[in-house]
C-alpha cells in the first residue's frame, strides 16, 4: 500500500468516524440567512464541535420538472453530475474525492435536485472538496457513453420494479392521486429509452441556475468563510430565465382501483393529496397522524389492524408535504382472502378518528414522543443539514427548528379533529389494491 493511498484511506476513515459522532444537543439552532449578489439563497449554521463541513446545493430541478414523455431526465441529470466534469472523467473525479476523504451524495425528489458534500474542515481538504463540487455544478459533461450505461441500468431497475406488487401499486397510486399532474407521472421503460443527451443538457441549462440555487452550510467554518463558499459554488452559474410554477393539483374523485397480480398478499394504498410545505395545518395533522398510523406499534391502525385482528404485520400512515399538496397515505399488506376485511377496518378506524379525534392520553403520548424524537433528528451536522436544506428550499421560518417543540405542545385535540375533518374527505379518497380478490 503506497503512502498517498494510506493517507487518503486514513482521511476517509476519520471522515466516516466523525460522521458517526453525536453532536451535543443544542439549546437553539442559530440559522443565518442571506442572498448572494447573483440571487442564490444561503442558509448557514456555524458549529465547531467537529472538524467537519457539510454543504448542500439544491435547485428547483426535481422530477416534477421532467419534460412530458421524458420522465427520468431529472434523475439522470442529477445522477450524472459526477460522471464527467471540467475535463475529468468519472474515474478521475472519484480518485480526487477519495484522496480528499470527502463524501458526495445526490438529492432528487419531485421538487428538488442537488448535491451534498461532506469534508474535513482543514484548509487542504475543504478547499479541494469545494473546488471539486464547484466543477460538478458548473462544468458537467454528461458523456454519451455513460448516459447509455445509466439508461440501461435505470431501465433494468424499472423492468424489475414492474414485476413487484408494491412498486406497481405505488405508481398506480400516484397516478390515481394526481392524474396527469407532474406528481402523477412516473418513469417508464419507454420514457427513459426516449431520453437523449440533449435532454440532460437542456434540463441542466434551464434549472441549474443561480437564482434558483439554495445553498445549505453546516459546520466548522465562520460566517465570512460561509459567504465565500456560497459565492464559490454559485458564482459561475448562469442567471437563467423565469420558471413557470407547477400546475395546481386537482383533487381526485373517490375511486377504488384493483390490479391483478399473482402475489399471495394484497398491497393496499389509501389516500389523497393534502398538504403543502408550510401549511398552517402542519402541526395538528402531524400530531394526529402519529396517533392514527405514524407512531408504529402505539398507533390506532396498528392496534386495530394488527393487534386485534392479525390482518397485517405492519400498517402505517403519513403526510408528505411538498411544494404542491403532497399525499396523505395509508398502506398495508395482507392475505388476499382478508383484504376486504382489512380495508374495512382501515376505513372505520380513519372515520372514527376524524369524527372524534384523539383521546387526552393519546395526545399527551404523541406530543411527548414527537418532541423527544425530534432532538434525535438534529444530533449531527448531517442531520441538521437535511433539515436546513428543507427550510431553505421551501422558505420555512428560520425559527422552525427552535419552535418545533412548543408548536407541537400547543396542539389541542380539537385542532387535530378539525384539521382532519377539514383536510380529508371520503369524496376524494383513492384506493389502489394490487393482488386483491
Amino acid at each position: 500500500m503506497n503512502t498517498s493511498f494510506r493517507r487518503a484511506l486514513s482521511r476517509a476513515v476519520f471522515s466516516f468516524a466523525a460522521a458517526l459522532a453525536v453532536v451535543p444537543a443544542m439549546a437553539a439552532v442559530d440559522i443565518q440567512h442571506w442572498v448572494t449578489p447573483n440571487g442564490a439563497r444561503v442558509y448557514f449554521v456555524e458549529s465547531h464541535v467537529l472538524p467537519i463541513l457539510d454543504t448542500q446545493v439544491d435547485f428547483d430541478a426535481g422530477a416534477a420538472r421532467d419534460p412530458v414523455g421524458r420522465k427520468g431526465v431529472a434523475a439522470l441529470t442529477q445522477g450524472m453530475l459526477d460522471a464527467g466534469a471540467g475535463g475529468l472523467d468519472e474515474d478521475a473525479l472519484a480518485e480526487k474525492l477519495s484522496d480528499l476523504g470527502a463524501q458526495l451524495a445526490g438529492v432528487v425528489d419531485n421538487d428538488r435536485a442537488g448535491v451534498s458534500l461532506r469534508t474535513l474542515s482543514n484548509p487542504r481538504e475543504r478547499e479541494g472538496a469545494l473546488a471539486l463540487l464547484h466543477t460538478l455544478l458548473t462544468k458537467p459533461e454528461f458523456p454519451a457513453a455513460v448516459l447509455e450505461r445509466e439508461k440501461a441500468r435505470m431501465i433494468a431497475g424499472l423492468k424489475e420494479a414492474d414485476t413487484k406488487p408494491d412498486s406497481i401499486g405505488a405508481k398506480r397510486f400516484a397516478r390515481a392521486l394526481y392524474g396527469d399532474h407532474p406528481y402523477g407521472r412516473t418513469a417508464t421503460v419507454e420514457s427513459v429509452s426516449a431520453i437523449v443527451r440533449d435532454d440532460l443538457l437542456n434540463h441542466y441549462r434551464v434549472h441549474y441556475v443561480a437564482p434558483r440555487a439554495v445553498v445549505s452550510i453546516v459546520g466548522d467554518v465562520t460566517r465570512t468563510q460561509a459567504e465565500a463558499i456560497a459565492l464559490q459554488l454559485t458564482g459561475d452559474l448562469p442567471a437563467g430565465e423565469p420558471l413557470a410554477p407547477l400546475p395546481a393539483v386537482t383533487m381526485p374523485q373517490a375511486t377504488t382501483e384493483r390490479i391483478a397480480h399473482p402475489a399471495n398478499q394484497s398491497h393496499i394504498f389509501v389516500g389523497q393529496p393534502v398538504m403543502r410545505r408550510g401549511d398552517p395545518d402542519f402541526f395538528p395533522l402531524q400530531v394526529g397522524n402519529y396517533i392514527l398510523g405514524g407512531g408504529g406499534f402505539v398507533s390506532r391502525l396498528t392496534k386495530e389492524v394488527r393487534e386485534k385482528r392479525g390482518y397485517a404485520y405492519s400498517v402505517y400512515s403519513y403526510f408528505n408535504p411538498q411544494r404542491q399538496p403532497g399525499p396523505f397515505q395509508i398502506g398495508l399488506q395482507t392475505q388476499r382472502s382478508q383484504a376486504a376485511d382489512a380495508l374495512k377496518v382501515v376505513d372505520e378506524t380513519l372515520a372514527g378518528f376524524m369524527a372524534k379525534g384523539p383521546t387526552d392520553e393519546e395526545l399527551r403520548a404523541a406530543k411527548r414522543n414527537l418532541v423527544d424524537g425530534y432532538s434525535l433528528r438534529l444530533d449531527s451536522n448531517r442531520k441538521l443539514l437535511e433539515s436546513l436544506a428543507v427550510i431553505g428550499f421551501y422558505g420555512l421560518p428560520l425559527d422552525w427548528l427552535n419552535k418545533f417543540p412548543e408548536r407541537v405542545q400547543a396542539v389541542t385535540a380539537a385542532q387535530v379533529r378539525e384539521a382532519f375533518q377539514r383536510r380529508l374527505s371520503a369524496d376524494n379518497m383513492v384506493r389502489v389494491i394490487v393482488a386483491g380478490d
